[in-house]
């Protein structure tokens, strides 16, 4: 059964937005695990445009299901995950233009510039995982360079144009987890995922984990965090591949 995984990052994105102190970021982590969430996951953005450095410690001391930080590879957030710790860091591509994260990282363009990071992480404790697109050179890459686990961009599932193009989109999805696997990777996904399209998503057998957050902090603004994150496990409990 695929877990939940909960990116708090848009509940920081409306207290940057005054810049004060509400709401905050680690009270609604705290309100995801009570609903049953198995991961917590923040970016640290080098614009820091949600995520801000206060953040970064507080949640390692009060989540006690699974830390997940999302990062680029720019020295200065390398050396706060080093100090941090977090059980897991998920290495995706970053542009300051961007509103959100588009695409996977370039695993096999950046192989000589991620070595190093995936080293320093792994020294410190931390699993390793690379946010990629489910092409198969793209996995082959990460597992070469000593990536335990791929995140596969669900994006191009959650905005095909019609059901024709989403029947593709899962198909690839679904030859990526099987290679990913064959490779001696855990396969997690994320991107775009929402409460009416993770049905088929998580029918797959293979995916460990979604990770999720604007769908579900959205939905939180009517009925809470716990409500929402309670919401997506069910469905999660619903489709989920049992395989």
């Amino acid at each position: 059964m695929p877990t939940l995984g909960v990116n708090i990052d848009h509940v920081a994105t409306v207290r940057q937005a005054r810049r004060t102190d509400e709401p905050d970021p680690v009270w609604a982590a705290v309100e995801a695990q009570l609903a049953g969430a198995s991961c917590i996951t923040f970016h640290l953005r080098e614009d820091r445009r949600h995520i801000i450095d206060r953040d970064v410690p507080l949640l390692k001391g009060v989540v006690n299901v699974k830390l997940n930080m999302e990062m680029a590879i720019a020295p200065d957030v390398v050396a706060i995950a080093v100090e941090t710790r977090p059980d897991q860091c998920c290495l995706v591509p970053e542009k300051r233009e961007e509103v959100t994260t588009e695409g996977g990282l370039d695993v096999v363009k950046m192989r000589d510039k991620l070595k190093g990071v995936v080293s320093k992480l792994r020294d410190v404790g931390s699993v390793c995982s690379a946010f990629i697109e489910p092409d198969p050179a793209q996995i082959e890459a990460a597992a070469a360079l000593g990536f335990e686990v791929v995140e596969l961009w669900t994006g191009g599932y959650a905005h095909a144009a019609n059901p024709e193009a989403r029947v593709i989109e899962l198909e690839k999805l679904d030859r990526g987890i099987a290679f990913a696997e064959g490779c001696g990777l855990r396969v997690h996904g994320g991107h775009g995922l929402t409460y009416r399209n993770i049905g088929p998503v998580a029918g797959l057998s293979g995916f460990e984990e979604f990770n999720i957050g604007h769908s579900i902090m959205a939905r939180a603004m009517f009925v809470g965090v716990r409500t929402a994150t309670a919401e997506m496990v069910a469905l999660l409990d619903q489709h989920g591949s049992k395989e």
